[in-house]
């Protein structure tokens, strides 16, 4: 026994201090879990605490590895330690004699916890063990045919106006009705997995390994029916789903979490939701401390403390390696402390070595927590395979084996299946699965058919013994009195918090959740910069903005309706501000419900918590934009006023953040949310009470008022304003009055004039502002705090109360894999009962496959490349030399960072950055402009045009690709054998969005053989996320190229053996883009084999030569083999000068052959006005069949129309109405504003797609700028059109002079708006980045530009700066101006009663002689003129008198048509300029 100071010394040398702490199991009791189940083992002196592993020395996994892999007894031994010092910790906590050598006095941790703690010994800590029993477990889906067509626009169409009917008919029909007709997709499993054991399940796509691991997880709701007993520990799932569904997990193959936040607080979150309680946890402990301690120790568990502070990333974020992010996934649901837990195909995409590390890291969870873990892997090695306890086989839903993994290959063997030595067991066993893989053994006769391996299954001692451990392990529980159940029960309600009812799935109370999520999304929007900087920058920069418009109102008549105009346009800026909040909800959808799913909060503490994260930071960007507007504009300038006005406008943002979260919760897409936006939003604006007052509207819809928070808000500020403001009467507001230069009348307000502002009273020079909105919007000023703050206050937590039961309810899932076609038509039809025939044809194939373009020789020698990195410059590829010719595959291989892709990207000339040099040459020249049309390169990412077919992809390859002069007939042909080859015949009519994995790299590879290149094909990593049958198929189709006369280079990670051998030849790198070795492969690897023996790494026969290679040079965790470099020996060896003379010979021969082919050099294989005409209609045909997209653009239009038809439908010609006019006018500005919202992404996404497809010279931005926009303007025409017809006509326009000869303005001005706010967004799409920054540029620019039009606040009021160049360059000045005066010229107004301005003239003059110089000089009439009192003044005679003042002309409306569409042209040259030269694609 160690001495006390040997022990204090160890302790100090861990850095443990005295609360040190770490969990077992983050929950107590699940270290010993493995140890328990019929796996005890002896305690003595040197037993470390943790079940020693199987595979340990023999296969090498325990050897030390390098920084940043996984070394399982690594983690093992710093688990022990931490063990065993905690254990000292407690020790001496009790006070015991260290020095004492009794046994029975020893202690470790799992003894402290299973004998209890003295403050814990009345209720003691139970031990989780979850086993897995299932029996007969069946899974059926709906079955709802085997074929689904593409939507298009009616079919949208009739699913809006039907869905109020139909799907409450559908809610009654799944209550009382009958079902759908069902599908089995798995049958009658049965099987067993105790805790610390590893299941591996295997299985071609489509076999059903998905639907098991998510049953198994307890992820019953996408499916009809599951039918069978599956227990967990003796618990039902009916039970466990409502009581204890966060110990059963299920981790979906991407890693989803959120980008912006680190390691370390991705972790922190995890860990903290599922803190255990006191009870559980050391005394002395807190909550705190004891995540820290869990926290260090995952991270330098799975070896990843490195990246503590890095954020996590994604796609579009930089942050760890994919590696890295599968090990925080793995963190993630270890710190869930499930312990039944699932993960489908999560090493997609890895290379061997990340994959190994991975499977590693769910060994030491499994040994040290003691999980019952599930996994399924895609080309799963050797070495993984040889990590796991039981491999479970389906085929077609249906069990073919299940069992130790050590004895699956001998029990495919001994049914008749021919052995395949060099191929990995996974593969192996998956192959049995497939008819096109398996082969028999001479003269066997094995299984063939799902049914019949079942059988045979069922028939074999590996299901007897199956049956017996399920029945022993029953039977044990049974003996136990159910021990583990009841112990599972309470450990699980001791480690949740006190007051969290045993029913609750989850660890922590509610408000607890609300409390830890908070501080998530504080953070979350602290770390995310850009959005923080751009969102104030934009509130500033738009609150000045609006101040210096409206700067310095007076305090008279004249500044009366301006502040009511610069309050609404505040709240509505402010409000709006909201609207990014439904796309946000979506976003964040997947990882909402993956985290939802582990059970770390329940879905509505998210809705409060957002509110509350927000908090901080919209209350200081409100504040700010408020002050900035109050101040500058001059408003009632004292602390109350100042808060009343910022208190209103903030609550009422908070309310509109709560109602778009609403939505964004409730709606499957964005296009569905936009559609609900869209109606309500400018109902919600045009009811507020400042274009209409509420005593002027409608009554049918004069109620929206009542239920519109900007309502409230709005009478708020106008009653805060106004209610102590004295305005005094100027000018302008008086009648009758001088004009300049005139002395007719009184200066100021004399007994024969009249105030004719609102709420002005008799004689009196001052209008007090309680009167003002007393007359003119029936506000009292008393109603601010007791009616419209309070009901603001109501609508604020009715929407927090909507979200938080949206979240709670709304569930969204879908189908998987179901593929949608398009109908045939008479072409098609023809086309692929011809493909069909040829496919009982398998010679005619091989006869289409000699017709494909000969290859061309590509040599190049000693090739660097260099890229800038900050403080220098790195090299990435190093005198790389080597050839490929006519008729060769040749694989590039390495390790991770070993410059792969950048080889190929180099050799294929795609690099735009960094500096090559060395010689590359075809056919022994220098490379032409022609080089990029000679050449296809398969990209990795799968980037396709979403909405196409299979076909057509292909065929707008070859149009753009092949010769102009290769008629459109023999492009066709072409493409109809390449669809044959790649065996599309069943898919040439499927969408390429709903394609599979496979299909898509298919599809990949023949759109760029449908170019007919007469050089090459390259080819980037073409079996990534590929299953091992798929990677064979794909590579034994270029096998096939090849063996056709194509030169085919292309990158690989680890190939199975049998994959590795159908390539001719390898180019092997090492780190830092050195060449390790470049020849021939042979066949079963012999050359390669044999090169690698000759210096010194000899591959043994049962190893895979494509893994050994890695690893001789050093490339796996594993250190090289030899003393020196592989870079070296290569070199130095006799094949390195063969090759050079090989390449030197290629050269000459090239230089002799014949140039008759030459493609000339011209970069595009086709004219421009070609290239448009292939291009637009395929971005038409792209929007036919996006119904939704164009649905919502129809139902903006549509019901905006209607909106407004309803709001002044059938105007008359009081003054009223003529305002009510213009605006109706107005709302024509709105429009670009909606379309932007929707156009902005939609050209960045095609923009990705066009640079993908440019870099192949396919076409010229030009047409791409053009495309674009020409395929919009059918839309656009349609929009426009809908709007005219639903806005013109209802609202009864054309009275004035023109008559309705003015509609055709209207039409094409509403045309040439229309054709604007489609070229801005697409000209602000492509200046921008992303997305993310070009919708930030929305608002601002709708404000600007409707802000100047001329309406919100009129000309004359506007101040000098801004008249001198804004207004002039709003187009909607021009909208406005043109629209106005058409309709009001010659307009005739009458006055209603309540219109009239009265005043009486002095004794003894008539109406007219008093006010008759006024009206001549000011317009207007006189309803009354031979009265000698109580004279009736009419504002406006006719409409032009309206806008005569506001630098409105009759005479220029041409005029301001043409400016708008020059506007256009200016956006369409910018727009076409920004696709050339800014395409933000670095490579």
């Amino acid at each position: 026994m160690a001495s006390a100071l040997e022990l204090e010394q160890e302790k100090e040398r861990l850095g443990i201090p005295e609360s040190r702490v770490i969990s077992s199991a983050f929950d107590p009791s699940s270290i010993a879990a493995s140890t328990v189940v019929s796996r005890t083992p002896t305690v003595d002196d040197n037993y470390d605490g943790i079940r020693q592993s199987q595979y340990s020395d023999d296969n090498k996994l325990a050897d030390s590895s390098p920084e940043h892999h996984v070394d399982i007894e690594g983690a093992k031994r710093e688990f022990a330690k931490l063990e065993r010092a905690l254990t000292q910790h407690s020790l001496k906590n009790e006070k015991r004699d260290l020095e004492k050598d009794d046994e029975d006095d020893r202690f470790d941790l799992k003894e402290y916890f299973q004998n209890n703690h003295e403050a814990n010994v009345a209720n003691g800590i139970r031990h989780k063990h979850v086993g897995v029993v299932w029996e007969d477990l069946s899974v059926e889906v709906p079955d709802i045919g085997s074929k689904f067509f593409v939507r298009s626009l009616p079919h949208a169409i009739w699913a809006t106006l039907s869905f109020p009917i139909f799907y409450p008919l559908g809610l009654l029909q799944s209550k009382f009705g009958p079902g759908w007709p069902t599908r089995p997709i798995l049958r009658n499993f049965n099987g067993v997995l105790k805790p610390g054991e590893i299941c591996l399940v295997l299985g071609v796509p489509g076999s059903g390994c998905s639907t098991f691991l998510k049953v198994i997880a307890n992820q019953r709701g996408a499916y009809a029916k599951v039918s069978g007993d599956v227990r967990y520990a003796g618990i039902d799932s009916d039970e466990m789903a409502k009581k204890y569904s966060g110990e059963v997990v299920y981790n979906q193959e991407d890693d989803i979490h959120i980008p912006t936040l680190t390691v370390e607080q991705t972790l922190e979150f995890a860990l903290a939701t599922k803190t255990p309680s006191k009870r559980t946890r050391l005394p002395g402990i807190t909550g705190k401390a004891f995540n820290e301690e869990v926290l260090n120790m995952l991270l330098k568990m799975l070896n990843i403390t490195h990246t503590k502070k890095t954020l996590v990333g994604n796609e579009f974020v930089r942050g760890v390696s994919g590696g890295e992010r599968k090990r925080v996934s793995i963190l993630e649901m270890m710190a869930t402390r499930a312990h039944v837990v699932s993960y489908d195909n999560s090493t997609r995409g890895l290379d061997a070595s990340t994959a190994l590390d991975f499977v590693k890291g769910l060994r030491v969870t499994t040994d040290i927590l003691g999980q019952t873990t599930f996994v399924s892997l895609y080309q799963a090695g050797e070495n993984i395979y040889n990590l796991v306890d039981k491999v479970l086989v389906i085929d077609q839903g249906r069990t073919v084996y299940f069992g130790p993994a050590k004895e699956a290959r001998s029990y495919f063997i001994n049914l008749g299946f021919q052995d395949r030595p060099r191929q990995a067991t996974a593969d192996y066993l998956t192959a049995c699965t497939d008819p096109n893989e398996r082969q028999p053994q001479p003269g066997a006769n094995p299984p063939n058919s799902p049914e019949e391996l079942e059988a045979a299954f069922q028939k074999s001692k590996y299901f007897q013994r199956m049956v017996d451990d399920r029945d022993d392990y029953r039977t044990q529980i049974a003996k136990e009195d159910n021990r583990d159940q009841q112990d599972f029960r309470t450990a699980v309600l001791e480690a949740k918090k006190s007051k969290v009812s045993e029913t609750n799935p989850y660890t922590l109370g509610f408000l607890a959740q609300v409390w830890i999520l908070t501080k998530r999304q504080f953070y979350l929007q602290l770390q995310d910069k850009f959005h923080l900087y751009t969102s104030f920058g934009i509130a500033i920069g738009l609150s000045i903005v609006l101040g210096a418009t409206f700067l310095n109102l007076p305090d008279t008549t004249s500044g009366g309706f301006t502040r009511g105009s610069v309050m609404f346009n505040a709240m509505v800026v402010v409000c709006l501000d909201a609207f990014g909040e439904m796309p946000t909800q979506m976003i964040g959808r997947p990882i909402f419900l993956k985290q939802t799913g582990y059970k770390l909060f329940r879905p509505g503490a998210l809705s409060l918590a957002n509110t509350l994260a927000d908090l901080p930071f919209s209350a200081l960007r409100v504040l700010l934009f408020d002050i900035i507007v109050y101040f500058m504009v001059g408003l009632r300038r004292n602390a109350g006023g100042f808060f009343t006005f910022h208190v209103l406008i903030y609550i009422a943002f908070l309310t509109m953040q709560g109602f778009f979260r609403t939505i964004g919760i409730i709606c499957p897409n964005f296009d569905s949310a936009f559609r609900i936006a869209s109606l309500v939003v400018p109902n919600m604006i045009s009811s507020s009470g400042y274009l209409i007052p509420v005593n002027s509207m409608r009554r049918y819809i004069f109620w929206l008022y009542y239920v519109n928070p900007l309502g409230y808000s709005f009478s708020g500020l106008l009653e805060n304003e106004f209610g102590k403001l004295d305005m005094l009467c100027d000018g302008n507001y008086i009648t009758p009055r001088n004009a300049p230069g005139q002395s007719v009348y009184p200066e100021g307000l004399g007994p024969n004039q009249v105030c004719t502002f609102f709420g002005a009273q008799p004689g009196q020079t001052v209008v007090h502002g309680s009167d003002y909105i007393k007359v003119g919007y029936s506000l009292d000023p008393s109603e601010i705090w007791k009616q419209n703050f309070v009901v603001l206050i109501v609508l604020f937590f009715f929407f927090q109360l909507t979200q938080y039961i949206a979240m709670e309810r709304v569930k969204f899932g879908g189908m998987g894999g179901i593929q949608i076609f398009v109908k045939e038509d008479k072409e098609t039809k023809v086309l692929n009962e011809t493909l069909k025939e040829r496919a009982a044809q398998g010679d005619a194939k091989v006869e289409k496959e000699r017709a494909f373009q000969r290859g061309k020789t590509l040599t190049w020698k000693d090739v660097n490349y260099v890229v800038p990195v900050p403080g220098g410059t790195r090299r990435l590829l190093h005198d790389v030399t080597g050839y490929v010719k006519s008729g060769q595959l040749v694989a590039l291989m390495g390790a991770s960072g070993a410059g792969k892709t950048t080889a190929l990207d180099v050799l294929a000339q795609r690099k735009n950055i960094g500096v090559i040099t060395g010689e590359v040459l075809l056919e022994g020249r220098p490379l032409s402009t022609s080089f990029a049309r000679e050449t296809a390169y398969a990209e990795q990412m799968d980037v396709h045009e979403p909405t196409t077919t299979v076909r057509e992809a292909m065929r707008f390859s070859a149009y753009l690709r092949q010769p102009y002069d290769v008629s459109k007939e023999e492009k066709d042909e072409y493409v109809e054998s390449i669809i044959e080859l790649l065996e599309l015949q069943d898919l040439s009519e499927a969408l390429v969005l709903t394609l599979g994995v496979e299909a898509r790299k298919r599809l990949t590879i023949g759109v760029e053989l449908a170019s007919r290149p007469k050089a090459l094909l390259f080819l980037d990593e073409p079996t990534s996320g590929l299953d091992a049958q798929s990677a064979f198929n794909l590579v034994r189709f270029l096998r096939k190229l090849a063996a056709a006369g194509q030169s085919i280079i292309c990158t690989i990670h680890q190939p199975s053996a049998l994959l590795f051998e159908n390539f001719d030849r390898l180019l092997l790198l090492e780190s830092g883009g050195e060449t390790v070795y470049f020849g021939d492969i042979g066949p079963d690897s012999r050359i390669l084999r044999e090169y690698l023996s000759r210096n010194g790494a000899h591959c043994p026969d049962d190893q895979n030569p494509a893994e050994f290679m890695l690893e001789a040079i050093g490339a796996g965790s594993q250190p090289r083999i030899g003393p020196r470099d592989w870079k070296d020996i290569w070199q130095d060896s006799p094949e390195f000068a063969q090759m050079k003379r090989e390449i030197e010979d290629l050269k000459a021969e090239g230089v002799t052959r014949s140039t008759e082919d030459t493609t000339k050099p011209t970069t595009y294989a086709t004219p421009i006005y070609y290239q448009l005409q292939i291009v637009v209609r395929r971005a038409l045909l792209s929007l036919w069949r996006s119904p939704d997209y164009t649905w919502t653009r129809l139902f903006v239009h549509v019901f905006l129309s209607l909106f407004v038809s309803l709001t002044f439908l059938n105007l008359g010609t009081s003054v009223r109405d003529l305002q009510f006019r213009v605006f109706a006018i107005f709302w024509v500005t709105i429009l670009p504003a909606i379309v932007v919202n929707q156009i902005i992404p939609a050209f960045i996404i095609n923009r990705m797609i066009y640079i993908r497809e440019a870099s192949s010279g396919m076409y010229s931005p030009i047409v791409f700028a053009v495309g674009q926009l020409l395929a919009e303007t059918p839309w656009s025409c349609v929009c426009a059109v809908l709007y005219w017809v639903l806005m013109y006509f209802p609202l009864r326009l054309g009275q004035g002079s023109g008559g309705k000869a003015g509609s055709g303005y209207f039409l094409l001005m509403i045309l040439a708006v229309e054709f604007f706010g489609v070229s801005m967004a697409q000209m602000v799409a492509a200046l921008s980045p992303s997305i993310k920054v070009a919708v930030l540029t929305n608002m601002p620019i709708t404000l600007i530009l409707t802000t100047f039009a001329g309406v919100t606040i009129p000309y004359p009021n506007l101040a000098k700066f801004w008249k001198s160049w804004m207004y002039q360059l709003s187009p909607f000045t021009r909208v406005v101006a043109g629209l106005a005066v058409t309709e009001l010229q010659g307009l005739k107004i009458t006055c209603r009663d309540d219109e009239f301005a009265i005043f009486d003239p002095p004794s003894g003059q008539t109406c007219a002689t008093w006010a008759e110089t006024f009206v001549g000089t000011f317009g207007g009439y006189l309803q009354n003129p031979n009265a000698t009192t109580q004279c009736q003044y009419c504002q406006y005679k006719e409409g032009n008198e309206f806008f005569n003042g506001l630098n409105m002309r009759y005479e220029n409306r041409w005029r301001d048509l043409g400016i708008v569409f020059a506007f256009f042209g200016f956006n369409i040259i910018v727009t076409i300029v920004a696709s050339r030269y800014l395409r933000y694609a670095k490579r």
